[in-house]
């Protein structure tokens, strides 16, 4: 059930109207609603000046044709999509994701999401989001440069490094971001860096960018282990997917001495109680661009396809693949596991009934706009740097990015503290981000 003020039901009822079928967006405005009772009730100016109305308008939603001609010379269409959400913290800033399931909804929800993740960091970014139907895994490097450069050659109107800064995201790698950046910098006869973030290394990337959310999401979990007198040392950890998060939370939490015993794909999920083998797994999933099937085979470790990877015992999960992944079955199931720490690597992975279930064992939860604020907070970073004409080492833009993360676990404890809920980060993460965005709203008027 729904912990709703009934002061700001009737605002939920108009985003349901004026969204219908976005189950999704719904669902991330209700979660942030749901933490907003105390907030409201302490600032009525915030309810009088219709702050969290317009805070669940997009500013601007863009929907576009991506025509694009495949190896067979067949012409293709496929939709894109940028939904620049709020921009009164900075220029909207957020992932661009290429995947079969990309909808209308699906951006509205990431970019709200971002919204809050950016106000987080402290870093002078607002939020957006994009993305297309497009499948990349399908289709030739050939094929991927012509949708990338038609898909570019429509956007490009609304980009800029004090307009919109996207990044990558789900099917979005170095590979996508090269072509996307090349057919910016040829329509606008312009090198203007700081305008796509995640770029590779020799062409003004950042060092730490492709590790910065797995890093980032286990610098979280270990502060969150730390207010029960506790570490990563000598603990059992699941980690869900196996993607560019997973692998480098894998990395992260070996490096602070836990043992990741679990990881998965979209067909199933590898148990190895001796831990992950994780330059096997990065040979597989970043080289070979294969399946975890084939870590098991090469490992002769145990493989499961008709289960839940979240019934693997363990002290800490951290879901890092999809949206929704972690159901009430699943947050049962790591309660009875023994589970103290779940930590969300991914968008909107635990449902809310899930996430009832774990706060209602004592379970610490760390909700993904917080906890997963590395990789966006190291793209600010990146444009820093771009608009330094700078670059910085490895070990100085890894030391920034755990400080944002402390910065951003004593941000939302606090002010969970503060609204008479410790220990509840989804109320802390939510309340002070979101009075972040409503303080520069109302400086700002009526915008």
């Amino acid at each position: 059930m729904s912990r709703l003020d009934s002061a700001l039901e009737p605002i939920y009822a108009q985003v349901l109207q004026r969204n219908p079928g976005e189950d999704e967006f719904h669902q991330a405005v209700l979660e942030v609603l749901d933490s907003l009772g105390a907030v409201v009730a302490k600032h009525k100016t915030y309810m009088d000046a219709r702050v969290i109305e317009r805070i669940c308008e997009p500013e601007r939603q863009i929907i576009f044709r991506v025509p694009w001609v495949d190896d067979r010379g067949e012409v293709q269409i496929n939709r894109g999509f940028r939904v620049e959400f709020n921009s009164v913290l900075g220029p909207f800033k957020g992932g661009i994701r290429f995947h079969p399931s990309v909808l209308l909804g699906t951006v509205k929800f990431l970019g709200f999401e971002q919204v809050f993740k950016n106000a987080l960091t402290g870093l002078p970014i607002g939020g957006g989001k994009g993305g297309s139907d497009f499948d990349p895994k399908s289709r030739t490097d050939g094929e991927v440069m012509r949708f990338c450069q038609s898909f570019m050659t429509e956007l490009y109107r609304h980009l800029g490094e004090y307009r919109d800064v996207p990044a990558g995201d789900i099917g979005v790698g170095p590979r996508e971001l090269g072509y996307l950046f090349g057919q910016y910098k040829r329509i606008t006869n312009r090198y203007e860096s700081a305008t796509l973030t995640g770029k590779g290394i020799g062409w003004g990337g950042s060092q730490v960018r492709k590790e910065a959310t797995g890093y980032g999401t286990v610098y979280f979990a270990n502060e969150m282990l730390g207010t029960v007198n506790g570490s990563f040392d000598g603990k059992t950890v699941v980690v869900s997917g196996s993607g560019n998060v997973a692998i480098y939370a894998i990395e992260k939490v070996q490096e602070l001495g836990g043992t990741v015993v679990a990881c998965s794909d979209s067909a199933g999920y590898v148990v190895e109680e001796s831990g992950i083998d994780l330059e096997l797994l990065k040979e597989i999933k970043e080289v070979r661009r294969g399946r975890v099937r084939e870590y098991a085979e090469e490992r002769r470790a145990k493989y499961v396809t008709d289960g839940s990877i979240w019934n693997v015992p363990c002290q800490v999960a951290l879901p890092c693949a999809t949206q929704n992944e972690l159901d009430p079955d699943g947050a049962r199931a790591l309660v009875a596991g023994g589970c103290v720490v779940v930590a969300e690597g991914a968008n909107m992975p635990t449902t809310p009934d899930a996430v009832r279930v774990l706060q209602g064992a004592g379970v610490l939860f760390g909700p993904g706009k917080a906890a997963n604020a590395g990789g966006v907070a190291t793209s600010a970073l990146e444009m820093q740097q771009n608009a330094s004409r700078d670059s910085w080492t490895f070990e100085y833009t890894e030391g920034r990015l755990a400080a944002i993360m402390r910065g951003i676990h004593e941000r939302c404890a606090g002010t969970a503290e503060e609204y008479g809920e410790p220990g509840n980060y989804v109320v802390g993460a939510n309340a002070a981000a979101f009075m972040r965005v409503a303080d520069a709203m109302l400086a700002m008027g009526v915008i």
